[in-house]
C-alpha cells in the first residue's frame, strides 16, 4: 500500500511539474478573464503587463461570465503569435421609411499605435444597395483610406456568398501597415428608392474566414452593433536588430526575435519545436520531453529514450546498433552482424574508399555541365517569371520596337547601384523601389526595381514597359532600357535632379521658391505632356495616375510626367473603357470611381486638382479640414463659385501685377473639375490655353497670340471658346477666329526696310 501510494505523488507532482512548465502570464498574475486566456505582454492587473498599449480590462457582471476589453472593444482571443481577435463596431447610415429622412447613423474608430490591421486575417466590407463608403487610416504617419461602392436596384440579381462583386456588397483587400482607423458608410440617394428592403448603408473589417453575405444583411445587419476582426500586435517600433542591444528588450531564454511582416516592431517566438511556452516571458520557453509523448519518439523493444534540452536521444540496447529512433516505419536500431572481426577491418576501409574515389570521378564530370543547365534554367525562369512572354506578345499586338531601348544585364545594374546600397535609395511606391545608378560612362540614372509579388505587380510592370515605349516626349521621363534576367524585374530611367513636385508645394522651405511663373509653366508642360499621351502617341495612353508625386522637376523646374504603373492603352476605335478603378483619393475621377468607365477626362479631372494644389498649396485630401471641405477638389470648386478664390490662395504667389493671370488659371481649373466629364475640356484645349497664358506673362505685348507654333504642331489649333478676363477683368468670348484676327492686328510684319 505505500508503494502504491508513493507511485500516485511521484505522478501527481510530475503532472503538476508539467501544468505549469509552461505559463502564460507573468508569476502571481492571472491568465484568463471569462473564456478568454491571457498571456504576457497582455494583462489585466498592475504589472502584469507590458505597458498601457497592452491593458486588457476585465468586466465583472453579475448576470454572465467575464469579458475581457481592449479599449471599448470585446476581446475573443489573444495569440502570443502577434494576432488579437476583436469584435469591432459595425459604421452605418440608416433612413426613415424611404424618406431620405436620417434615421441613425455611426462612424466609429479605434485609436491604438501599437497594432494594426491584420492585412492577410481581414477585408473591407460594405453593405448596401446605394451605398459607398471609406476605411480612413494612417499608413507611415500619413492619412490613408481605401473604399468600395455597392448598388443594387432589388434583390433579383443580389447574390449570397463569400465574396462580395459590388452588387448589394463590396469588398477590398486591406493594405499592410493600417493603424488608428475610421469607419465611413454613406448613401448616395438617401436609400428613397432601396429604403423598403434596405434602409441603411453599413462598413465594418470583417474576418475573413468569418465572413458570408446573406441578402439579408441588407435589412437585418442594422441589429449587429459589431463584427469579428484581427488586430497585428508587435513589441515596441525598433527591428530585431535595434531592439536586442536596447533594455527593454522581451524576447526570454530559448527564444529568438523576427520582426513583425505588418508595421513596425518585433515578436518573438520559441527557438525550435523542442521547446514550448511564451517566449515574452524570461523563462517562458521550456523544454518538452519528448520521451513521455503519447507516440515514443524511440522503439522501446530495441533502444531506450534520454531527453535533452530542446531534443532527444534513442540510445540501442545490448546487441543493437544505429541511432534507435523511427524513421517512415523502420527501426533505428538493428542487430549486429556478426563476422570476422579482422575481415570487417579490411572491408569497410575498402568500401569507404572506392565509393569516394566513385563520387569524385562521376562528380568532377558532370559539375560543369549541371552548373551551365543550371544558369540556363535560372535564367529561363527569371524571364518567365517577369513576364518575358507577355512582354513579347503585347510588343507584338502594339507593334512597338525596342530597337532604341537597351537591354541591361544583372551585374550591369549591380555595379551601378554599388549591390543595391540603401544609400543609393530614390524613393519607395506601391510597385517599387527606385535607386540611383552610375553607369560605366558615368551616366547618372534612375533603376527601378519591382518587388516581388503576386502577378499583378508583373503585370503592372510588363504594362509600364510598354507605355514607356510609346513614348517619346520632352516633358515625359525617358526609359533607357529594362532587365528581365534577375528574380525582380527592373526599369532604367532618365535621372531627374529636383525630386517630385509633391515636395516642392509641401515643402515649406521648397514652396518658398516656387514662384507664379514656376507654377504657371510646370502647369503648362504637365498639360502639354498629358495632351502628347492623350492625342500624338500611336496609340492614345491614359495615365490613370496623375498627381504632384508623379511629376518630376530638373534643375531649370521643367516637369517630367513620370511613372506609368497603372496606365492603360486605349484601341483607336474606343473612346472609354471598362476597367477596375486605380488611382489616388483625391485625385480620382468621381465619374470614374462610380461608373468604372476610364476615359481621357479622367486625366482631366486629375490635373485640376494638380493645378488647385499649384494655386493654394494645399494638399488634395486632408483630415485636418471640416469634412465638406476634404477633397480640394470640392473646397477650390465651392471657393471659386462664392468668389472666395483670393482667400484660399498660396501667399507666396499673389502680387498685383499676376493676379488676372492667377484667375484665369483657376478657371481652368475650375473646368477641368467639372463633375462629369463631358463638361470638361480635353488636354489640348487646357495645354493650348495654359501656354498661351504663358505667352502673356512673358511678352505682354503680345496679348493675343495665345499658343506658338510649336504648340500649334503638337496640338492642332485650337477648337475650344473660352473666357478671357487678363486685360481688364471682364469676360469675352475668343475663338479659333478671334484669335487668328487679334493676331494679324498686334503682331505686325516688319516694314521692308526693318522698322
Amino acid at each position: 500500500m505505500f508503494l502504491q501510494i508513493t507511485c500516485v505523488v511521484l505522478i501527481l507532482s510530475e503532472l503538476a511539474a508539467a501544468a505549469v512548465a509552461a505559463p502564460l502570464a507573468k508569476p502571481n498574475c492571472p491568465d484568463r478573464c471569462g473564456d478568454v486566456e491571457i498571456p504576457y505582454p497582455f494583462g489585466t492587473t498592475k504589472d502584469c503587463y507590458l505597458n498601457k498599449g497592452f491593458l486588457i480590462t476585465c468586466t465583472e457582471p453579475s448576470s454572465s461570465p467575464a469579458q475581457p476589453l481592449f479599449g471599448n472593444v470585446v476581446v475573443t482571443n489573444i495569440s502570443i503569435d502577434g494576432q488579437l481577435d476583436i469584435l469591432n463596431f459595425i459604421s452605418f447610415q440608416c433612413f426613415k421609411n424611404s424618406s431620405g429622412v436620417l434615421d441613425d447613423d455611426n462612424e466609429p474608430s479605434l485609436r491604438v499605435l501599437n497594432f494594426t490591421i491584420s492585412n492577410t486575417k481581414n477585408k473591407f466590407v460594405a453593405v448596401g444597395c446605394d451605398t459607398y463608403a471609406f476605411l480612413h487610416a494612417f499608413q507611415n504617419n500619413e492619412p490613408f483610406s481605401i473604399g468600395c461602392t455597392s448598388t443594387c436596384q432589388s434583390l433579383r440579381n443580389v447574390v449570397d456568398g463569400s465574396s462580395c462583386s459590388g452588387i448589394g456588397c463590396c469588398q477590398v483587400d486591406i493594405p499592410k501597415g493600417l493603424k488608428n482607423f475610421t469607419l465611413d458608410a454613406r448613401s448616395y440617394d438617401e436609400h428613397v428608392t432601396v429604403g423598403s428592403f434596405n434602409p441603411c448603408s453599413y462598413a465594418f473589417v470583417a474576418k475573413q474566414d468569418g465572413f458570408y453575405f446573406s441578402s439579408d444583411y441588407l435589412e437585418s445587419l442594422r441589429g449587429n452593433k459589431t463584427y469579428p476582426m484581427v488586430l497585428d500586435w508587435a513589441i515596441g517600433d525598433t527591428t530585431c536588430e535595434i531592439a536586442e542591444h536596447q533594455p527593454g528588450y522581451v524576447c526570454g531564454r530559448n527564444s529568438q526575435c523576427y520582426n513583425s511582416q505588418n508595421g513596425d516592431g518585433y515578436l518573438c517566438e520559441c527557438i525550435s519545436e523542442g521547446y514550448e511556452g511564451n517566449p515574452y516571458l524570461e523563462d517562458g520557453c521550456q523544454d518538452v520531453n519528448e520521451c513521455e509523448a503519447d507516440q515514443n519518439p524511440c522503439n522501446t523493444t530495441t533502444s531506450t529514450c534520454k531527453n535533452t534540452d530542446g531534443n532527444f536521444t534513442c540510445i540501442c540496447l545490448d546487441g543493437y546498433e544505429g541511432d534507435g529512433k523511427i524513421t517512415s516505419g523502420i527501426l533505428g536500431c538493428r542487430p549486429i552482424a556478426r563476422a570476422n572481426k579482422s575481415s570487417i577491418n579490411i572491408i569497410i576501409p575498402l568500401a569507404i574508399s572506392i565509393g569516394l574515389v566513385g563520387l569524385f570521378v562521376g562528380g568532377s564530370s558532370i559539375y560543369c555541365g549541371l552548373e551551365r543547365r543550371k544558369l540556363i534554367k535560372l535564367k529561363e525562369k527569371f524571364f518567365q517569371q517577369n513576364g518575358g512572354l507577355l512582354l513579347q506578345q503585347k510588343l507584338s499586338n502594339y507593334r512597338a520596337s525596342m530597337e532604341t531601348t537597351k537591354i541591361f544585364s544583372a551585374e550591369e545594374l549591380q555595379n551601378a547601384t554599388n549591390n543595391y546600397d540603401e544609400s543609393r535609395v530614390l524613393g519607395q511606391g506601391s510597385f517599387g523601389i527606385v535607386y540611383r545608378g552610375i553607369l560605366p560612362d558615368n551616366k547618372i540614372v534612375a533603376i527601378k526595381k519591382s518587388k516581388i509579388c503576386d502577378r499583378t505587380q508583373i503585370e503592372q510592370f510588363i504594362n509600364e514597359v510598354i507605355v514607356l515605349t510609346q513614348i517619346n516626349h520632352r516633358n515625359v521621363v525617358r526609359m533607357l532600357g529594362c532587365c528581365l534576367e534577375t528574380e525582380v524585374p527592373l526599369l532604367v530611367y532618365e535621372f531627374i535632379t529636383n525630386g517630385t513636385l509633391s515636395s516642392h508645394i509641401h515643402d515649406k522651405n521648397l514652396s518658398s521658391s516656387l514662384s507664379w511663373e514656376k507654377r504657371l509653366k510646370i502647369a503648362s508642360e504637365t498639360a502639354g505632356a498629358l495632351a502628347y499621351l492623350h492625342s500624338s502617341t500611336s496609340v492614345p495612353i491614359i495615365h490613370r495616375d496623375v498627381k504632384p508625386a508623379n511629376i518630376l522637376l530638373d534643375d531649370n523646374y521643367s516637369a517630367k510626367v513620370a511613372d506609368f504603373g497603372t496606365s492603360i492603352l486605349v484601341p483607336l476605335d474606343q473612346t472609354e473603357l471598362s476597367t477596375l478603378v486605380k488611382g489616388t483619393f483625391g485625385y480620382l475621377d468621381p465619374e470614374y470611381f462610380y461608373s468604372n468607365q476610364l476615359t481621357e477626362k479622367s486625366d482631366v479631372y486629375s490635373f485640376g486638382v494638380v493645378v488647385a494644389e499649384l494655386l493654394t498649396g494645399k494638399k488634395a485630401l486632408s483630415f485636418d479640414r471640416p469634412e465638406k471641405d476634404r477633397s480640394l477638389a470640392m473646397y477650390f470648386n465651392s471657393a471659386v463659385k462664392e468668389d472666395r478664390l483670393h482667400q484660399i490662395l498660396d501667399d507666396q504667389i499673389v502680387n498685383d501685377v499676376n493676379i488676372n493671370a492667377i484667375d484665369e488659371v483657376a478657371n481652368i481649373a475650375k473646368w477641368c473639375l467639372s463633375v462629369r466629364g463631358e463638361d470638361r475640356p480635353t488636354m489640348k484645349e487646357v495645354a493650348m490655353e495654359l501656354e498661351g497664358l504663358r505667352i502673356m506673362g512673358k511678352h505682354p505685348w503680345v496679348k493675343a497670340d495665345l499658343y506658338t507654333e510649336e504648340t500649334e504642331s503638337l496640338l492642332g489649333p485650337p477648337t475650344h471658346s473660352f473666357n478671357i478676363d487678363v486685360y481688364n477683368g471682364s469676360s469675352s468670348t475668343i475663338t479659333t477666329a478671334g484669335l487668328e484676327s487679334m493676331r494679324t492686328q498686334v503682331v505686325k510684319p516688319l516694314d521692308h526696310d526693318g522698322r
